[in-house]
């Protein structure tokens, strides 16, 4: 008989501390969920990426280490001066970096958690979001490396006693990620200098097959990158960015996407049909698709496979963050940040699109690990107000929501996908009426707009800013709506004015030939 699956599991963190409450389905009026652990102290919290172990930390005091099945305190490490720390992917290590007055005092430290033992420790003068934690593991923990000036260093994670078991030569080196599902490649990025390209470049995590690299590519105007592999490890794409836009078409910059595979069966730009920047990307759960928001606004979405030829258009909106749910069946599109929260649910096995819906001033969102669920909050310190959580079902309807006057992390315990059932029950509940109602929409059909069985999404709710020059243009707002722009409304008085005399001057520059440059 099959195991039952595990129980969905939130981590909310508020000024006076943090604690998991149990997951949804919440019965219908629940406005606040059971907690499995008492409110606790802390300046920072974080699961292990299996979710087996809870890293809850006050700084420059200590770090403790949570059991997630009892929520019992597995070890509590006092750490004076502790500045950053961060657990391994299955808990089993502790990765702490504390200040340090001199190079002589080791500050950044590899603890065995169970033990409390002190596997390993180097001094680092400086840490960045961009370089921590210092060392990364490979999801097995069978893969341990760390970058340091001009290379990239290997260990043995069973035994640091060992010391540096490889070296990679990366003269120049400033950024590197590991490929973790399996931790078989590693990727390196090295920024232009005095006329050289930067260049992103893969190595074989095989001490045996470190002599040159598996995959190279270069490019121009490239001061930064996000290096995202695959689950298989076998792809990475590259999104290489500039401060400066030399074409002066985007004054955050300029974005390209690149895309290598340790095979060598391609190499080069993701050919994007749209100008303007890479908002967002992302792997589907089997690592053999990938889909890009991309372009000015409307944004464009795309998805394409592991060749780079596109497989589905998702049209176009105001969005800039997709979320593929862990079972790769449903996709979120969504407008967050500076836009104002609209989301799209579709189902990518029906390549349909089944709801529309909002959550304004989300900060952060993410699927649960059955893939049933949409998470969104807004939290603080990026907004002081309205702070809050929301939960949809995988069809868009608002299922929970509550809010807080300070809420500083809402999270999913994370789960292997694996232990849940496939969303084939629940995928036969979408009623194809709102898949009908949605199309009739997109037709300005009045009927379906007053119908009182459509989705939550299709509730009245504040139109998006547009200028003046582009009111009563359908086109536009079909663009700017998805396709789902209310139509049928008359112009107004302005509008109206305004078109009236566009077609009078028309009619006299055709009278006076297509030869002849209006003087007016």
């Amino acid at each position: 008989m099959a195991s039952p699956p595990p129980a969905l599991e939130i981590l909310v963190r508020e000024p006076d501390g943090f604690t998991v409450w149990s997951g949804p389905p919440y019965p219908p009026g629940t406005t606040s969920p059971p907690q499995r652990l008492p409110k606790t102290a802390c300046g920072a919290t974080s699961f292990s990426a299996d979710g087996a172990r809870l890293l809850a930390t006050v700084a420059s005091v200590s770090a403790t280490v949570y059991d997630c099945r009892t929520l019992a305190v597995v070890k509590c490490f006092e750490l004076p001066g502790l500045l950053a720390a961060a657990l391994s992917p299955t808990g089993a290590y502790l990765q702490t970096f504390q200040k340090s007055s001199s190079p002589q005092e080791k500050n950044v430290t590899v603890w065995h958690v169970d033990t409390a033992v002190a596997l390993y420790q180097h001094y680092q003068k400086s840490m960045s979001k961009a370089t921590w934690p210092m060392i990364q593991f490979s999801a097995d923990e069978s893969v341990g490396c760390r970058m340091m000036p001009n290379e990239i260093q290997f260990f043995d994670p069973k035994d640091f006693t060992k010391g540096i078991l490889s070296r990679i030569r990366m003269p120049g080196i400033a950024a590197m990620q590991l490929a973790t599902a399996p931790g078989s490649h590693v990727a390196g990025f090295v920024p232009e200098a005095k006329g050289v390209p930067a260049s992103v470049q893969i190595f074989s995590c095989n001490k045996d097959a470190q002599n040159q690299a598996v995959a190279r590519r270069s490019f121009f105007r490239c001061s930064t990158v996000q290096l995202h592999w695959n689950k298989g490890s076998t792809g990475l794409l590259v999104l290489a960015q500039a401060d400066v836009d030399k074409t002066n078409q985007s004054y955050y910059g300029e974005t390209k996407l690149n895309y290598l595979s340790t095979d060598r069966a391609f190499e080069g730009i993701v050919p994007l049909k749209k100008d303007g920047p890479v908002h967002d990307v992302q792997w589907s759960s089997s690592g053999s698709e990938f889909a890009v928001v991309y372009g000015f606004m409307p944004a464009k979405t795309t998805i394409f496979n592991k060749k780079c030829n596109p497989l589905l258009e998702l049209g176009e909106g105001p969005y800039n963050t997709i979320r593929w749910n862990p079972k790769g069946r449903f996709i979120v599109l969504a407008g967050f940040g500076n836009l104002p929260g609209d989301m799209a649910f579709w189902d990518y096995s029906e390549k349909k699109l089944v709801a529309k819906t909002k959550a304004e001033c989300s900060v952060t969102s993410e699927w649960s690990p059955d893939g049933r669920h949409f998470m969104t909050a807004t939290t603080a310190p990026r907004l002081q107000i309205d702070n809050g959580i929301k939960i949809f079902d995988h069809n868009g309807s608002l299922q929970f929501k509550k809010m807080f006057e300070r809420l500083y992390q809402a999270d999913w315990k994370p789960e292997a996908p694996e232990r849940f059932g496939d969303i084939t029950d629940l995928a036969t509940s979408l009623s194809s009426l709102k898949i009908e109602e949605t199309k009739k929409q997109a037709q300005g059909s009045k009927s379906a707009q007053t119908s009182g069985k459509a989705p939550a999404s299709t509730v009245s709710k504040p139109t998006a800013y547009r200028p003046p020059h582009a009111k009563g243009s359908v086109e536009v707002q079909n663009k700017l709506f998805g396709g789902l722009a209310p139509t049928g409304g008359e112009m107004s008085k302005n509008a109206l004015r305004n078109k009236k005399r566009r077609e009078k001057q028309k009619e006299k520059k055709a009278a006076e030939g297509s030869g002849t440059p209006d003087e007016s």
